[in-house]
């Protein structure tokens, strides 16, 4: 029993990526999978223009299963439907100038076939590794949000900082242009 517990947890496969996308570039990537195994790509955009990307995922024959245009966040999950190598795009050819930055998981899991008999507790355990693994996603989309933000936030106090430190300058320089205007009311000037 404890083998079958054991197998099921290292079948379900997690990878988790960050890449940067150059402008006018596109990275793919390839999962080889068997009829009726599942895969699921979870994709956000973290940094970089309008925070858009392109996605799309191939099946062995090259035919688009899906096509995201200018999305920042996504999930998509397919069951093979034929053997073969499946895959997934992203694509920063829209853009010409900025590059992005794109996290994604790709989660698997490999298709066993049932003999009738799923003992209960099989079936729980399955449902809370599923469970983890879509709490695990929404973290990590927590925590690329968090970082844009708070990139947001840095940027922000930056330019108020400045700003104040310009408009003190200007203050200044104002204050000494009135004091300098006002003396000069108060000269005496004799005519000879």
């Amino acid at each position: 029993m404890e083998a079958i517990l054991l197998f099921f947890f290292i079948l379900g496969t997690t990878l988790a990526h960050r890449i940067a996308l150059p402008a006018t570039k596109r990275e793919c990537f390839f999962e080889d999978l068997h009829v009726n195994d599942k895969m699921t790509v979870t994709y956000q955009v973290g940094g970089g223009g309008n925070l858009d990307i392109n996605f799309f995922l191939e099946d062995p024959d090259k035919k688009h299963v899906v096509d995201h245009k200018l999305q920042s966040t996504g999930t998509y999950s397919t069951t093979a439907d034929k053997d073969g190598r499946w895959t997934y795009c992203f694509s920063n050819e829209m853009s010409s100038i900025t590059d992005k930055e794109v996290s994604f998981n790709v989660h698997g899991v490999i298709y066993v076939a049932d003999d009738g008999v799923v003992a209960p507790i099989e079936r729980e355990v399955r449902g809370l590794a599923i469970g983890l693994q879509s709490v695990k996603d929404e973290q990590e989309y927590i925590v690329v949000r968090e970082k844009t933000h708070r990139n947001t936030a840095e940027s922000t106090n930056e330019r108020v900082k400045w700003w104040s430190v310009a408009q003190m300058i200007l203050l200044f320089a104002v204050c000494g242009w009135q004091v300098y205007y006002l003396k000069s009311f108060f000269e005496v000037k004799r005519v000879i």
